[in-house]
């Protein structure tokens, strides 16, 4: 089981640097109207985006491969399900962001893109406080 944690570790961590990356893209492209920035950021975006599908799955079913293994369950790891699921909403949130910048539809400015970046760094925090504390 030791193997599964450290690819789940591995995994998440790579999902998450997407996570922090990609709304980071977004600021940049909500400053950028037309021009040859605005093109390379979006190929950027999108392979970025593209790469991060696998690492959310093998994250989740490393994830899943654990909780059957060990049978954890208690208050904490509800919590830290219910913030998991957030963060798989918040992923595919920003696919949809992305398809907007592709139609060039996007309407939030980047002030707005810079507090959407916050989100993973809070719900990161949070779980690692549960997951090593289990305050519940």
């Amino acid at each position: 089981m030791l193997w599964i944690k450290a690819l789940h570790i591995i995994f998440v961590t790579s999902w998450f640097a997407g996570l922090f990356y990609l709304p980071r893209i977004f600021v940049n492209l909500a400053m950028e109207q037309e021009s040859v920035a605005y093109d390379r950021l979006m190929l950027m975006a999108h392979k970025l985006y593209r790469f991060m599908q696998p690492l959310m799955v093998l994250t989740l079913v490393f994830g899943l491969w654990l909780w059957l293994g060990y049978g954890i369950g208690g208050g904490w790891m509800h919590a830290k399900l219910s913030l998991v699921l957030g963060l798989i909403i918040y992923h595919f949130w920003c696919g949809r962001l992305l398809k907007q910048f592709a139609a060039k539809t996007n309407k939030r400015s980047h002030i707005w893109y810079r507090w959407f970046n916050e989100v993973p760094v809070l719900v990161l925090f949070a779980v690692a406080v549960l997951v090593v504390v289990k305050p519940f």
